[in-house]
């Protein structure tokens, strides 16, 4: 039987998610539901798959199945595509399996040529709509399918309304549209040396290309990397008749939310514009009305409409988004889906869902991206400076929290100046999807047209970034690299600050303070999360400080604690440079025993902030010459500081370079060459164990070191004599009883395949996977990012394998060493401390690999604790 390549709305449902993509499956499960659906069908993702096996072309039998399908949608609604009697139009959507608003490509008003036009301006007795149709076709068919610049229609547009001395597009009237229509078809002969396509049929079959192409567009690109959503999905094509919101006072159209996107409260909220066609809403050329409005303009739409949302959501029990259009007093139902929202509304929908007896808590706990979380944990506004600070202008509170940062006019400028350390705010008449890379790295996203559901607000609650849009007030002059507010010119690098919970603007930086996020919703749901994970989640933290941190954000330990860190502060730098620059055992000893109390004193004070929770430490890993100076003057300044000659100085320096030094030596080879340097490293760490188990006797302390880059048993246990030597030595004096613990980070690949032999002297193992990746990819972490842009844009890989673990390469490392390593030591406790331990699909990765805890940055705890619970509902171990 072949294969089926399209279903009509009618034979699907909401399970064909995979193969229909969500907007396909939530048609045909609305249509299943009886509700007001513009009849259609779609073009599957596996018709994507194939279309690019093809090399980009779509098969004979799947261009004629479309077409089949095409003629069952003329009987179901009685009209005919392609005839000016009655004529059948359709709209042209992308439907991916996950939601990516605004990154595909979209084409409303298809089957129009210059005979159907005229056809649908008699039949509808509205020949003004017809028109505006039309030209809206040209534009989106010239732009979407063609690839030819919208900006030039748009000019074009201004062009005549400034002839006839009028703002808004809708009050050019039929003659204006039809001259516009002569325009715009002149452009495009002109530029692509043809007429327009005149053949409806071509038309549609265009378009079904073109929605399959955009899935393979830049934005589309970063933002499935953002999101990780594999490129092999594919995009559906759903092919839908269409309704029309353009064609008078009686119609419209708009986008709601059954719950309040920005704050999860419970009530209708949405936008809508009369006399409309969807793109108007969501491109933020008009500023909309509040759905509230509606109940005043047509009471008896909004009442239907508000029954369906209240239907919708009690049938997908979570919080939808729905498009709708409003055809002469009559509704339609064109989308839904479960909607984009702030960190902070997903915790409120969530904890309210189980509150009203919708939801469970597991079900609650999986309702929330762990990455969302990101947002509520860093600073606000200091509430005394905000007090002091002018207002200059209000927007729309379109996605919470604080920003502040120069400003730019440009995704570009963005992305420039924060790779050069810069935060900015990101200003924009409004947004569009080409933004994305630059609103992904902005602070902050201020827009001066578009609504609370335009492309910037949809896009920055959902990467959690603060925005303010809709500020009609300021005038923004690209060309001076300048806007306007409030009667004060900002120019490009001027400091502002915006608020995205309130939409207030002000005209200068103000300072932040951290999150609260102990209590309420966030309290809440996050104790659920931690009812249900198995994985402990631990942090990574170098100082008292980030201790502090990670434990107020639910750390259960410190799994990497990195020593070096503590090494390039004042005195203790020229104490390091001591010992590097000795060339005898006892001048080195001399060295570090000046380095020996700044270690265990920075040790105390993390044991304290940890209050007897496991701290893993590390011992020194980076190799030597990164403490020493390269440039001249600090060469000749700190020869004379440790009083030798700056010949010495040079002979070191030249005696440490190494051609690839994060293979060379350093980690546990420099506690080989120089026992001296562990034997201090353990005599801090369990110094100040004792000290703080003497001051706090309640606490269990039970120090636990770590060997780094260990790739060799007898290594490791050359150095573990070291420490347990002098260990022992320490405890016996105090006459405490201690226990302690001496592991490995396996980070090197030749560690990870003799595990077992290695787990003889480890006693943990905890993964370092960033130098796994780094040594299983042969990629400098450093310079990966430097040729990484070509492996995404050609398909070899989708993303940063630093970001997200390689589970097939370094993750069956992973694998390999848990599984060897408990094969000698079945308790030997397992954990991972590079970046990925903060990473959502990587942290699954863990859960399902037997790991006992992940360890992060303090502000990735919270995130690695969702994470892990998501994962133990998922796949219970």
């Amino acid at each position: 039987m072949a294969k089926k390549y399209v279903y009509q709305f009618s034979e699907g449902n909401g399970s064909m998610r995979e193969l229909l993509g969500g907007k396909g499956a939530n048609l045909a499960e609305m249509t299943n539901l009886g509700m007001p659906v513009p009849q259609g069908f779609t073009v599957t993702t596996e018709a994507c798959t194939q279309y690019y096996n093809d090399g980009r072309a779509i098969r004979a039998e799947i261009q004629a199945e479309i077409l089949e399908h095409l003629t069952k949608l003329e009987e179901i609604t009685g009209k005919q595509f392609g005839q000016p009697a009655n004529p059948l139009l359709v709209s042209v959507r992308s439907g991916a399996r996950a939601s990516m608003p605004g990154m595909m490509d979209t084409i409303l008003n298809l089957g129009l040529n210059d005979t159907v036009v005229e056809g649908l301006a008699a039949f509808t007795s509205n020949p003004r709509f017809a028109y505006d149709s039309y030209r809206r076709f040209i534009q989106m068919f010239s732009d979407v399918v063609m690839e030819l610049s919208k900006k030039r229609f748009e000019e074009i547009i201004d062009a005549k309304k400034a002839e006839k001395g009028v703002k808004l597009d809708t009050e050019l009237d039929t003659d204006d549209l039809k001259d516009l229509v002569v325009r715009f078809k002149k452009f495009y002969r002109d530029e692509k040396g043809e007429d327009f396509p005149q053949d409806p049929h071509v038309q549609l079959m265009e378009a079904v290309k073109a929605v399959f192409r955009s899935w393979d567009n830049p934005r589309a690109n970063v933002y499935r990397r953002m999101n990780e959503i594999p490129y092999d999905w594919g995009t559906a094509v759903n092919v839908q008749s269409m309704v029309f919101g353009n064609s008078g006072d009686s119609s419209g159209t708009g986008v709601a939310f059954t719950r309040n996107p920005a704050t999860g409260e419970k009530a209708l909220f949405g936008e809508y514009l009369i006399n409309a066609q969807g793109e108007d809403v969501v491109a933020g050329v008009r500023t909309p009305s509040p759905i509230s409005k509606l109940h005043e303009e047509m009471p008896a739409v909004y009442d239907q409409f508000a029954a369906i949302a209240n239907k919708l959501e009690q049938h997908y029990k979570d919080m939808q988004d729905m498009e709708f259009t409003i055809e002469n007093g009559k509704l339609y139902m064109l989308q839904t889906r479960n909607g984009k929202r702030t960190a902070a509304a997903a915790l409120k929908v969530a904890v309210d869902l189980v509150d009203e007896g919708m939801i469970s808590e597991k079900e609650a706990v999986l309702r929330v991206e762990p990455k969302q979380l990101d947002s509520l944990l860093h600073p606000q506004f200091d509430a005394e400076a905000l007090k002091k600070a002018a207002v200059i202008g209000k927007g729309l509170a379109a996605s919470p929290g604080a920003a502040c940062g120069q400003v730019v006019f440009t995704a570009e400028d963005a992305k420039q100046w924060h790779d050069a350390g810069k935060k900015v705010v990101l200003v924009r008449l409004e947004t569009s999807p080409e933004d994305i890379e630059g609103m992904q790295v902005a602070q902050g996203i201020l827009t001066v047209r578009g609504g609370m559901t335009s492309h910037a607000a949809v896009v920055a609650r959902g990467m959690g970034t603060c925005c303010v849009s809709g500020c009609g007030e300021i005038v923004v002059d690209y060309a001076d690299k300048k806007f306007t507010l409030s009667g004060r010119d900002y120019y490009e690098g001027d400091w502002i600050a915006i608020d995205g919970s309130t939409g207030s603007i002000y005209g200068e930086a103000i300072p932040t303070v951290p999150a609260d996020v102990a209590s309420g919703d966030f309290g809440r749901f996050m104790g659920w999360a931690d009812q249900y994970r198995q994985l402990q989640v631990y942090t990574n933290a170098d100082t008292p400080r980030d201790a502090a941190q990670g434990r107020a954000f639910g750390a259960q330990g410190i799994g990497l604690c990195r020593t070096e860190h503590m090494f390039f502060e004042g005195e203790r730098i020229k104490a390091v440079r001591e010992m590097i620059v000795a060339d005898n055992t006892a001048d080195r000893k001399k060295a570090l025993d000046k380095i020996l109390p700044y270690q265990q004193g920075d040790f105390e004070g993390i044991y304290e902030a940890m209050e007897g929770c496991p701290v893993v430490i590390r011992f020194l890993d980076p190799p030597l010459h990164e403490f020493l100076p390269t440039k001249e003057e600090d060469i000749r300044e700190i020869a004379d500081e440790l009083g030798i000659t700056v010949e010495k100085l040079h002979n070191v320096i030249d005696g440490l370079h190494e051609f690839n030094p994060m293979m060379g030596h350093r980690g546990c080879r420099l506690s080989v060459s120089y026992p001296e340097i562990a034997e201090m490293q353990t005599a801090a760490v369990i110094n100040a164990a004792i000290c703080v188990q003497k001051k706090h006797p309640e606490w269990k302390m039970v120090p636990e070191i770590m060997i780094p880059l260990v790739g060799e048993l007898k290594e490791l246990k050359f150095v573990k004599d070291v420490v347990v030597a002098t260990a022992d030595r320490l405890i016996a004096a105090s006459g405490l009883e201690m226990r302690y613990e001496v592991g490995t980070m396996i980070e090197i690949p030749r560690a990870a395949l003799t595990a077992d032999e290695i787990a003889r002297e480890a006693e943990f193992f905890s993964f370092g996977t960033n130098d796994l990746t780094q040594m299983t990819f042969g990629f400098s972490r450093d310079d990966a990012g430097k040729f990484l842009g070509y492996y995404y844009d050609n398909k070899i890989y989708e993303s940063d394998p630093f970001a997200h673990l390689d589970q097939k390469g370094v993750g069956k490392l992973v694998d390999m060493a848990v599984k060897l390593g408990k094969t000698t030591r079945p308790d030997i406790h397992l954990g991972i401390c590079g970046e990925h331990g903060g990473d959502p699909t990587s942290v699954e990765f863990f859960h399902k690999t037997g790991l006992h805890y992940v360890s992060c940055s303090p502000y990735r705890v919270p995130i690695a604790r969702l994470a892990a619970a998501q994962a133990a509902i998922k796949f219970p171990r």
